[in-house]
């Protein structure tokens, strides 16, 4: 072998080897550990997180992600405040309530623009308006639920309030009291009525509380310390979260198919699929069409913060051009 070969011949090798090295190197580092405080248990509506051992959108980009449960919005919040999450999956009132309590707080993703929430009765209770609901007893998921709050919101649009119900904790999901005639009607969720009705609930009539103001489901928020601290891995937190939720849009067969063994009400893979095309619908919306995944409307976030304080849900006015930070959004 001549010396140039044998020199060309090295320099391979040396490369090869300095590849090798650092490949492992990269394989080695170790991930950054990112909690998520969700509303609710791990359910089949939020697949897109709990395929990260199939799908690994979080991994890619350097993130082990954690998820603690929830009993709703306000308790999400709760488990950043308490140190034990770093990102909140909550809902506007939630997060309303807390910034009126003096909580330093930032909306960084709009997961769901849509407002999925609604109030159900069956068709012999009578119940067709919100107005309806007078001296009715009403079920939610829990106290600090998007339920419950949504449910206020209804109330106070026709001069009600929850002095003039009896508001009943039915758990998530639950439709069995409604059904047994526990209570007259039940503040839930597009999802939760889908399940409802596949598992035999009679002819019911149903509130949106879209018709009456259309917020956002559920958004990501974070303390104002993590969002100054923690901006690049935030950054790929929501990187990673939207290629997730791109999936499970373009995605919803295989999705079905993930949530059997991953969620926990996730047995029927045809009723997962139901769900997921529900939750799919309202991921996006004309503002998430035009600018992508995850942006906000400002000005409906306001509407509502300004909603709440006219209605006597909070108790100071809010300005959410302070709280709604866009500028992580990828």
């Amino acid at each position: 072998m001549s010396q140039h070969s044998r020199r060309h011949l090295l320099a391979l090798l040396w490369t090869g080897l300095m590849g090798a090295l650092s490949l492992g190197t990269l394989h080695a580092q170790p991930l950054d550990k990112v909690t998520v405080a969700g509303w609710s248990q791990p359910i089949s509506e939020i697949t897109n997180l709990l395929a990260e051992p199939d799908k690994g959108f979080f991994r890619a980009k350097g993130i082990d992600l954690g998820y603690v449960p929830g009993t709703g919005g306000g308790s999400a919040i709760q488990n950043i405040l308490s140190g034990q999450a770093d990102i909140a999956f909550t809902d506007p009132a939630a997060l309303y309530l807390a910034l009126d309590k003096g909580e330093k707080l930032v909306a960084i993703y709009n997961i769901y623009p849509q407002n999925v929430f609604n109030v159900v009765a069956p068709k012999a209770k009578g119940i067709r308006t919100a107005a309806d609901l007078k001296g009715k007893r009403i079920g939610v998921y829990s106290l600090s639920s998007g339920t419950r709050q949504n449910l206020q919101v209804l109330l106070h649009q026709v001069g009600l309030t929850e002095k003039d119900v009896t508001v009943e904790v039915t758990g998530l999901l639950n439709f069995a009291p409604l059904i047994q005639g526990q209570v007259d009607a039940t503040a839930a969720t597009d999802t939760g009525l889908l399940v409802a009705k596949m598992k035999g609930l009679p002819e019911v009539d149903v509130i949106e509380v879209k018709d009456h103001l259309n917020l956002p489901s559920d958004i990501f928020v974070v303390t104002q310390a993590t969002y100054e601290a923690k901006k690049p891995l935030l950054k790929r937190f929501l990187a990673a979260y939207r290629d997730s939720a791109a999936w499970m849009i373009a995605s919803p067969e295989e999705a079905a198919k993930l949530a059997v063994t991953r969620a926990i009400n996730g047995r029927d893979e045809a009723l997962n699929l139901e769900i997921i095309k529900l939750r799919n619908i309202s991921t996006v919306s004309p503002t998430t069409q035009a600018k992508g995944l995850g942006h906000f409307d400002p000005e409906l976030l306001q509407k509502g913060a300004d909603t709440f304080h006219w209605l006597g849900l909070i108790g100071k006015p809010i300005d959410m051009n302070q709280v709604v930070k866009t500028d992580l959004i990828p």
